[in-house]
């Protein structure tokens, strides 16, 4: 029975995972991939262009779809609960995968997604009303929280995950919601 695209990529995807568990990313090869995934070299072709492709299909799957629905409804706690809960369960694979650096990092992959995910709701919200401030475009404010989110994750994953997903979505909710000059004072 042929296996369906979803399928496919699923198989890719574990592949991956298991292997950057034990392996550099940069030194994986296609060919690993998918001798453990059990479908010819082709078949990745036709599915991805390159192992930073699939990485980032993963993050998309994996940390930008599911946290869309709360994002959208204006849950940023449980979005960012969901979010590192998701990491923490992975917690040996996005280490080495915040490893990358370069132009397909793991920081601008998932900066990226976040970021588009965050125009869709920046935007909706803009086509509603009039800007207070016309220098701050939907897309401004997207890269900033991106960037931002995708700065305390990086630091979170780096550091060796050393509290909760859970306590971590609650600092950053507390971030994003205090000023400098009310944060300094909890120092």
């Amino acid at each position: 029975m042929a296996q369906g695209k979803k399928e496919i990529d699923g198989l890719l995807a574990d592949s991956f995972k298991e292997l950057a568990c034990q392996n550099p990313i940069e030194k994986i090869t296609i060919k690993e991939i998918t001798d453990r995934a059990g479908v010819i070299r082709p078949t990745f072709y036709n599915h991805f262009q390159d192992k930073y492709e699939l990485l980032e299909w993963i993050i998309n799957r994996d940390l930008i779809e599911p946290v869309r629905p709360f994002i959208r409804s204006g849950l940023t706690t449980q979005a960012m609960t969901f979010l590192f809960i998701n990491i923490e369960k992975e917690k040996e694979f996005y280490m080495k995968a915040s490893r990358l650096e370069g132009q397909n990092s793991f920081y601008s992959i998932a900066q990226h997604g976040i970021q588009v995910l965050f125009e869709e709701v920046c935007g909706e919200h803009s086509q509603r009303r009039h800007p207070k401030y016309e220098w701050l475009t939907p897309e401004r404010l997207a890269q900033y929280y991106g960037q931002s989110m995708v700065f305390v994750l990086i630091q979170w994953i780096q550091s060796g995950m050393t509290i909760s997903g859970q306590d971590l979505a609650e600092l950053y909710q507390y971030m994003i919601s205090h000023s400098l000059e009310e944060a300094l004072k909890d120092l």
